[in-house]
């Protein structure tokens, strides 16, 4: 059995998915993201590392690679983590990032799992430019809050300040880091 860290954006749950507790079962199509494309980078500790063949697969919308990991994992690469383009059905490669659920898109098979700990990610924003309003995640304010379910909603549960200088600073809920233990098919 592998356990894997999972993110799952809040915006991913509030449009798509089903809200899930500490150790129920769930199946989820998994995609393998840069760290530095979430939330702004900083996810060193919450990295997945696979070392699988790549397999291709197809839908009405096009083909997307993915790999499948000796404990049952199936995730489907994002980009261009490696050079996809001449990547080979059954090459094997190793891929690091970090994995995602994602509901939009292409369709893949997802990955079935038992969720062992749900944690609230508190996301912190600071703005840019005040003239503009835009916020940017800050990788360096990111905090996780063990729950027993995942929230449905996220909205609602923010914070907003400014520093000395007038900078606006944001903390709210992004989503949620889930250990997910996947059942290795082979026992």
């Amino acid at each position: 059995m592998g356990r894997w860290r999972v993110f799952y954006a809040d915006w991913q749950m509030e449009c798509c998915g089903t809200p899930f507790s500490v150790g129920d079962e769930v199946n989820w199509p998994l995609l393998l993201r840069s760290s530095q494309e979430v939330l702004g980078g900083g996810w060193s500790e919450e990295l997945s590392k696979i070392s699988a063949p790549v397999e291709r697969v197809h839908d009405e919308d096009g083909v997307i690679q993915v790999l499948r990991a000796d404990d049952g994992l199936l995730a489907a690469l994002h980009g261009d983590p490696v050079d996809a383009s001449g990547l080979d059905p059954d090459q094997w490669i190793r891929a690091v990032g970090l994995l995602t659920v994602e509901r939009h898109g292409i369709e893949w098979p997802g990955t079935t799992g038992r969720v062992g700990a749900i944690h609230v990610v508190h996301q912190g924003y600071v703005e840019t430019d005040p003239a503009s309003r835009a916020l940017l995640p800050d990788p360096e304010d990111r905090s996780l809050e063990a729950v027993d379910r995942c929230p449905q909603w996220f909205g609602g549960d923010y914070d907003e300040s400014r520093t000395r200088s007038g900078v606006r600073r944001f903390r709210r809920r992004s989503g949620v880091l889930v250990e997910l233990d996947v059942p290795d098919p082979r026992t």
